[in-house]
């Protein structure tokens, strides 16, 4: 299956993987989404310092990517949900591993204790 964004400037993996998780916000949405399905103000409540027009614009990228889908319910008003797919669980190790690098990394900047 081709998805929408696929194409690639070198073919190196790791610029696959970085156009699906890169940026600021969509690595937060992953980890609010490991958990598992939202709804558009949790995740918006989740992501502190997000705007819905920016939230909506990363969810579309990610729906479009293959790795987040997005559930319609014909009630009044429409609810709509966000999970991943099962492509979109296979980054959990990625993203796990970006927790660890990042823990070590704040702490690397952290000053000594006197």
């Amino acid at each position: 299956m081709r998805w929408k964004r696929s194409e690639q400037r070198t073919g190196c993996p790791i610029e696959a993987t970085l156009s699906v998780v890169g940026g600021v916000w969509k690595p937060l949405i992953f980890y609010a989404l490991l958990s598992g399905r939202r709804r558009f103000g949790e995740l918006h409540q989740q992501i502190p310092g997000s705007t819905p027009r920016m939230l909506t614009l990363q969810l579309r990228e990610l729906e479009a990517d293959g790795v987040v889908v997005r559930t319609v319910f014909a009630e009044v008003p429409p609810r709509v949900e966000y999970e991943l797919s099962p492509l979109g669980h296979s980054l959990a190790p990625v993203l796990a591993g970006l927790h660890e690098w990042g823990i070590l990394y704040r702490r690397q900047l952290q000053p000594p204790e006197e």
